[in-house]
């Protein structure tokens, strides 16, 4: 992500700077050539780069598929411990083909130095294209498109009522009965495998891909299809993919019965704007969530116990070098205000104000389970002297919490180094006494600004932490910025380890009514 961070910018510099992809795919190129210039509602151009990366998949697929009927690799010891005979070895060769093409797909519909694969990618193209050819008025084809992309997934309403409607369009002109899909190369899918070899007693080892789509990350406004899809025969519950259908009205959006989100269990808490009035999906904005009191006891902690680069392994510079960011996490300001560096009233405050951030959090998105801290952690970025002029950087690039923005494909892949785990994020202002640091939201470029946010003490902004939800900071150009950062998730084996210590230290706190002082212990030994 940091290497991503850094091409970026070096786009930007001053003098011209030539980037060469080595690895990359020229039909992947064309699509997301295509989609960008559909985004932009610029239809007769999207057509000639979707119909170009067809031709060019199509070519690359069939390059694919043929390197895959060669001789195949077996090892020795395999054949040893399985004794195959004729016919079982016949069978393990076609099996290994019919897996090797299947590859194909995946590999075909995977960017260079990505992991994961577009979802849904070949009928894609004709989703787009159906759409496209509708907006520049060429109904035949419009409707052609259509019904190749039923090919795929004959059972979607959505094109189905497309299809219907172009039907519609050309009633009079010519019989819609003559249009006919395009012919289309079908991968064999794996679940259709194991079901065809199970029975033989065939092992197949799972080489299929899904997308895991929790309930509380629904993207509201688009369209999603929900499919259960069987990570293998042998899989005890079914996992989903989602499809999000472009080119359609909006609908299905989630509605709240509150005007403005869930509750918000405090009545000093001020709502300032949802999702709406933020021009995105899954956001709030809040104020007065801590006094003014709580924010300066809080800065005086967070002067005393602070480290630079803590949080960014040690880099005090991890986003910029025109900053030196320090933090500290709930568990060392417990360890402080043990050993007295701190007052321990203060070092729990820290804890105090972090749980009443995540009951918000997790009563205004009217979550139906727990949420769990995943990260908490107390952060000031400091705008160094002498190096504040002409900066074009940012404080923090524009990225998202739980995947890798990936502007120019306009996705945001879930994988490893992002936190996949992490479901909702959360940030906490302490102070507004410096200059710029201002909290952005983007459009999945990175680049279209959606909303502007200036911290201030007890203001706090919250949103669900995929890619719906790009953002990032504004320069620090004078002063120090503070804030409390916080992520959370839903799954309980991604919970904070050192939360689990702080909520157990805070529970003897709760339970004894006793200082440390007063308790017999070691408080090195129990933190």
């Amino acid at each position: 992500m940091e290497i991503q961070q850094d091409i970026e910018n070096y786009k930007t510099t001053a003098g011209k700077v030539s980037l060469i992809d080595r690895e990359a795919k020229p039909h992947m190129e064309d699509y997301t050539a295509g989609v960008r210039h559909y985004d932009k509602e610029e239809y007769g151009l999207a057509i000639t780069f979707l119909e170009r990366a067809l031709k060019g998949y199509y070519a690359e697929d069939e390059d694919c598929q043929i390197m895959c009927e060669g001789p195949q690799r077996f090892e020795e010891h395999e054949y040893l411990e399985y004794k195959a005979g004729l016919y079982e070895a016949i069978a393990d060769h076609y099996m290994q083909v019919l897996a090797c093409k299947h590859d194909c797909v995946r590999e075909l519909a995977t960017r260079s130095g990505r992991i994961s694969p577009i979802e849904n990618f070949l009928p894609l193209h004709y989703d787009y294209l159906q759409f496209a050819y509708y907006r520049v008025g060429d109904y035949v084809k419009a409707l052609e498109c259509a019904r190749t992309y039923l090919i795929f997934h004959p059972d979607d309403e959505d094109v189905l009522e497309n299809a219907a409607y172009y039907e519609g369009l050309l009633e009079g002109i010519l019989d819609p009965a003559t249009i006919k899909p395009r012919k289309v190369r079908l991968s064999i899918p794996y679940k259709s495998l194991v079901k065809l070899f199970s029975p033989l007693g065939v092992s197949i080892a799972s080489v299929s891909f899904v997308v895991d789509v929790r309930p509380s990350s629904a993207l509201c406004c688009k369209t999603i299809s929900l499919e259960a899809h069987s990570v293998s025969s042998a899989g005890p519950e079914p996992w989903y993919k989602m499809s999000v259908r472009p080119g359609h009205v909006q609908q299905g959006c989630f509605v709240s019965p509150f005007p403005s989100g869930g509750p918000l269990l405090y009545s000093d808490v001020k709502f300032v704007y949802n999702s709406q009035q933020l021009n995105g999906t899954q956001r709030v904005l809040l104020d007065n969530v801590i006094s003014e009191e709580q924010c300066q006891e809080l800065h005086r902690v967070a002067s005393g116990i602070m480290l630079a680069g803590d949080g960014y392994r040690g880099k005090t510079s991890p986003h910029t070098p025109n900053e030196r960011f320090e933090g500290a996490t709930v568990l060392k300001a417990l360890k402080y205000g043990y050993e007295g560096r701190v007052p321990l009233k203060s070092a729990r405050l820290f804890y105090d104000i972090s749980e009443k951030a995540r009951r918000i959090v997790e009563s205004y998105f009217m979550l139906n389970s727990t949420l769990y801290f995943s990260y908490t952690h107390l952060v000031c970025r400091t705008a160094l002297s002498g190096q504040q002029e002409r900066r074009n950087d940012l404080s923090h690039p524009i990225h998202a919490d739980n995947c890798l923005l990936d502007p120019e494909a306009n996705e945001c892949w879930k994988e490893p180094p992002a936190y996949t785990f992490r479901d909702y994020s959360a940030l906490l202002y302490m102070n507004a006494d410096f200059e710029g640091g201002e909290f952005i939201f983007t459009e999945m470029d990175a680049k279209t600004v959606t909303a502007s946010i200036k911290p201030k003490c007890g203001r706090m902004v919250s949103f669900s932490s995929g890619g719906e939800n790009p953002h990032g900071v504004k320069a620090v150009t004078k002063g120090q910025r503070c804030a409390v950062a916080l992520w959370f998730t839903l799954d309980p084996l991604y919970r904070e380890l050192e939360r689990i210590q702080a909520d157990e230290v805070i529970a003897m706190l709760d339970q004894q009514h006793l200082g440390p002082s007063e308790m017999n212990i070691n408080p090195k030994d129990e933190l």
